[in-house]
């Protein structure tokens, strides 16, 4: 392993570490990060699943991906409800998509009307019911142990170090299911760690950062 290899591993195992055992007491640092992230993906899945995974669906994906993760990013800063749906809606998709994986079901158009469709069911159940720490817990708790398991399995040599942080968990899964286990291990005890550490916390919302 070269050092910069060794210091990037370092770096995102701790990041990592932090969100999964810590994000809650983040989460408004976080929140743009979130948006970006889930917007990015979210638009490169959406025209990948229209188009396919060939030249045009992939060009095309990466720049709606980036449209789409600015608009979510700069929403999630001025807005916290709208972070925190999108955070809702996140979870979500990420269920769907990996229930369809699980069924043996290639990514496609069905697969992204599943994850759409739980995704806006999250992202409306989370506001309306007023589930924001559990979503916010669950997402930081599980996105943080899918950063360490990316990580061992980009310093591992399963997966390289340019695909790190796109489909860690599907590559820990088709590798052994140790790696999903070690996952599901990892966001559960970031789970309970966060409801322990953070029983007394509560994040300050706000309305918006922005004066009409």
């Amino acid at each position: 392993m070269g050092f910069e290899l060794f210091c990037m591993t370092l770096i995102a195992l701790f990041v990592g570490m932090a969100i999964c055992f810590n994000g809650y007491r983040w989460f408004v640092i976080l929140l743009p990060i979130f948006g970006f992230m889930f917007g990015f993906g979210l638009g490169l899945d959406t025209m990948q699943s229209l188009f396919g995974a060939g030249f045009f669906g992939t060009v095309t994906g990466w720049v709606v991906g980036f449209i789409v993760a600015l608009i979510f990013a700069i929403l999630s800063y001025l807005f916290y409800f709208i972070g925190v749906a999108l955070m809702g809606g996140s979870l979500g998709y990420a269920v769907g998509i990996g229930f369809m994986g699980l069924i043996g079901l290639n990514p496609g158009i069905l697969t992204w009307i599943v994850g759409m469709t739980l995704g806006v069911i999250f992202a409306i159940a989370t506001i309306a019911l007023n589930l924001q720490k559990w979503v916010i817990v669950a997402s930081t708790a599980f996105g943080g142990a899918g950063v360490i398991v990316g990580t061992f399995l980009m310093a591992f040599g399963v997966i390289p170090a340019s695909a790190f942080g796109s489909g860690a968990v599907k590559a820990a899964v088709a590798d052994s299911w140790l790696w999903l286990l070690g996952f599901l291990v990892l966001g559960v005890l970031g789970l309970a760690s966060q409801l322990f550490t953070g029983r007394n916390y509560q994040i300050e919302a706000y309305e918006n950062r922005v004066n009409f």
